[in-house]
């Protein structure tokens, strides 16, 4: 058994689909029209080869409340891994990106939590040395 595919619910798929690519570097996979919304996914060049990020469109109401819910609570919607954190930060600091605080050391991992503009909190984490 495998995981080949996760998601993230976004409010917007073009403006999540800019989000993922331009500011973090993922990659257009799957873009396939299914009425009003697209079975939209990217995957990171960085990555496990095959493994795909759905931007998950909310029009379900309890996923629309799901997520803001998370947001409001800090609770991250997904977790992106980096072997450099602070370089990430200062990259994606430099493209405008909103943080909740500094890259910070919690044991085996070293943390932080980032804004998607598209109603997520991401956590991006490096595994301490």
């Amino acid at each position: 058994m495998q995981i080949k595919l996760t998601s993230v619910m976004v409010q917007n798929q073009d403006h999540a689909l800019h989000f993922y690519t331009t500011m973090l570097g993922f990659v257009k996979k799957e873009d396939i029209s299914m009425g009003e919304f697209r079975w939209l996914t990217v995957s990171s060049p960085e990555g496990v080869e095959g493994v795909e990020l759905l931007l998950e469109p909310m029009a379900f109401p309890p996923a629309q409340a799901f997520q803001k819910a998370l947001f409001e609570a800090g609770i991250p919607a997904t977790a992106f891994f980096t072997t450099n954190i602070e370089a990430e930060y200062q990259r994606l600091k430099g493209f405008g990106v909103t943080f909740r605080g500094e890259p910070k050391n919690v044991g085996p991992v070293i943390v932080v939590l980032f804004e998607d503009t598209c109603g997520n909190l991401i956590n991006l984490v490096q595994p301490a040395v």
